[in-house]
């Protein structure tokens, strides 16, 4: 198992933080419980810090499903995580390598699709090349 945990500003002094972990349901409950701590650091309520639990369990999920089975560095396929920290708001961008240049993640009028849009306040996922994300953004309450 391979992680990698890193805390950087980003370009607007925004906190960053990466995480790496097999590609495997497994290891889920790590990005879900990084998703808590840092979300209760921005002071979101019990319920947000759930429903943001619960968008990236879903989105991890979406990319479980189309996620390559072979390695291309190193001894196992990863799902990375970054966790971007701005004074009212935290971004989680998921991605994994993709199985196949066919593969798709699912559509905006799936089910999954429309738990994600519910519980964050944006949502986006792209396919480039042999990658697949998804990014989901969750506000602090005014």
């Amino acid at each position: 198992m391979t992680q990698v945990v890193s805390k950087r500003s980003g370009a607007d002094g925004d906190d960053v933080v990466l995480l790496a972990v097999p590609a495997s349901p497994a290891y889920l409950g790590v990005l879900r419980t990084a998703t808590a701590g840092l979300a209760a650091r921005l002071q979101f309520t019990l319920d947000e810090i759930e429903d943001l639990r619960i968008a990236v369990d879903e989105a991890c999920a979406m990319l479980l499903a189309v996620a390559s089975e072979t390695p291309q560095l190193g001894d196992t396929v990863e799902l990375a995580c970054r966790f971007t920290v701005t004074t009212d708001a935290l971004t989680v961008e998921t991605s994994v390598p993709l199985g196949s240049p066919t593969e798709r993640l699912p559509g905006g009028e799936s089910f999954a699709w429309q738990v994600l849009s519910a519980l964050a306040d944006e949502v986006s996922a792209t396919v480039d090349g042999l990658q697949a994300s998804i990014r989901l953004t969750k506000r602090r309450p005014k």
